[in-house]
């Protein structure tokens, strides 16, 4: 694979990531309002945490895609790549679910399908090339944590949260 190609790979696989980034930011956009005016349990970090964290996981999530989409491309890697693009799909969905839609019930069965989807892309991932899985280990880390939060911030504000 040529250099220009490794590169168009890699900036298409950021873009996509990114792309799913924005969709959910576009339900976002009135999150950290509506996130401080919820009851939070003691160890939610405040909403200035959450932009840093999640710019950081999409350009991990982008990297580990390329890393492989490099070993064949789509024809190869129709599976972990598949996955990849699946579970970036629910990812958007949710801050349209918790936030735009303010939906506590569906964002959570939400973010535990994210999850299982995020662990079987690791796994496919790790196969075709580990270090594309284990670039996707925070991604898991932290959406574990996600779906404890979202548990809890659901539990707590029933009203806000239907």
């Amino acid at each position: 694979m040529s250099g220009t190609r490794q590169i168009i790979g890699l900036l298409g696989w950021l873009l996509l990531s990114f792309a799913a980034a924005a969709i959910g930011a576009a339900a976002s956009i009135q999150a950290a309002a509506f996130y401080r005016q919820m009851a939070q349990p003691s160890w939610a970090p405040p909403s200035s945490v959450f932009g840093p964290v999640w710019s950081l996981l999409y350009a991990l999530m982008g990297i580990a895609a390329w890393l492989a989409w490099r070993e064949g491309g789509w024809r190869r890697q129709r599976g972990a790549l598949g996955l990849f693009v699946l579970q970036l799909a629910v990812n958007a969905l949710w801050s349209w679910l918790f936030f735009g839609w303010r939906q506590g019930a569906w964002a959570f069965a939400d973010i535990v399908l994210l999850w299982l989807l995020i662990a079987a892309t690791v796994v496919a991932s790790w196969r075709v090339r580990p270090l594309a899985g284990a670039l996707l280990l925070p991604y898991l880390a932290w959406v574990s944590f996600a779906a404890a939060l979202n548990f809890a911030v659901w539990k707590l504000n029933p009203g806000w949260l239907g």
